[in-house]
């Protein structure tokens, strides 16, 4: 694909967002769990005018770059001209997350077989490992109302997410926020992995749960493990991963 460059065209800021963003998407892809074009990150660019960065719809995730990112604003309009349409689906789930939620810049939305499969399950993510406690600490369910094309959803979504960090969408995948790409990039791994742990678990023998005062206290284990830096801590390892295989993201 020959997509003009707008390292030029945007502020310093917003295309270290648009590097990070389609980063991002990158790394989604080299874990497993991209959904062929079908699901979206999302992040704010700074401002007032609450514009924000979306996927290009109909690009896989590993072909996505800096330049190619769809940049649109509270009603899905096109702030620089783009040849890409954007999922309307999408639209609603991020713009509801992103006009409730002020203190956020990314919102992170996945389709796994594990995220969609724990989703399905009535129990919902179990205290059963020490994944599943960081998820416990700021999680939050939404109900299954079809694909999310309908404005009206928006206020109920909003309402469902309250101030969580962890969003499961019952019978359809797993949702993130961070107030940076790369807090909610590590929180959609801790999710991932602790519906992957909690399905390997229920097949097997009798599961042991986790103490309730120990996911009371998971905030504080947090910030020991990352040095109170989040997402932060590990995203440029990530990055230096990413570059080991292909840094065509930066264009």
């Amino acid at each position: 694909m020959n997509i003009a460059s707008l390292k030029e065209v945007v502020s310093a800021q917003e295309w270290q967002l648009r590097v990070d963003l389609a980063a991002c998407y990158r790394l989604i892809a080299m874990y497993g769990w991209s959904d062929l074009v079908f699901t979206h990150v999302s992040a704010r660019v700074p401002g007032p005018e609450h514009h924000f960065l979306i996927n290009p719809y109909g690009l896989m995730f590993d072909e996505i770059t800096a330049s190619s990112l769809v940049k649109v604003d509270q009603r899905c309009n096109k702030v620089i001209d783009s040849a890409f349409p954007v999922n309307p689906a999408g639209f609603v789930i991020h713009s509801a997350v992103h006009e409730a939620r002020d203190d956020i810049q990314c919102v992170l939305h996945t389709h796994t077989r594990a995220g969609v499969a724990v989703s399905a399950q009535k129990c919902g993510i179990l205290p059963i490992s020490q994944q599943s406690t960081f998820v416990l600490a700021s999680l939050a369910y939404h109900a299954y109302e079809g694909v999310a094309f309908r404005e009206d959803e928006k206020p109920r979504l909003q309402a469902d997410l309250g101030n969580a960090d962890f969003l499961v969408l019952r019978n359809h995948g797993l949702l993130t926020v961070g107030k940076t790409i790369a807090d909610a990039f590590l929180a959609m791994y801790t999710f991932e992995n602790t519906c992957r742990i909690q399905l390997d678990a229920q097949a097997g023998g009798e599961l042991i749960t986790v103490d309730p005062r120990i996911v009371a206290g998971v905030a504080q284990a947090m910030k020991v493990q990352t040095g109170d830096l989040g997402g932060g801590f590990v995203w440029p390892a990530l990055i230096r991963k990413l570059d080991r295989t292909d840094p065509s993201y930066q264009q």
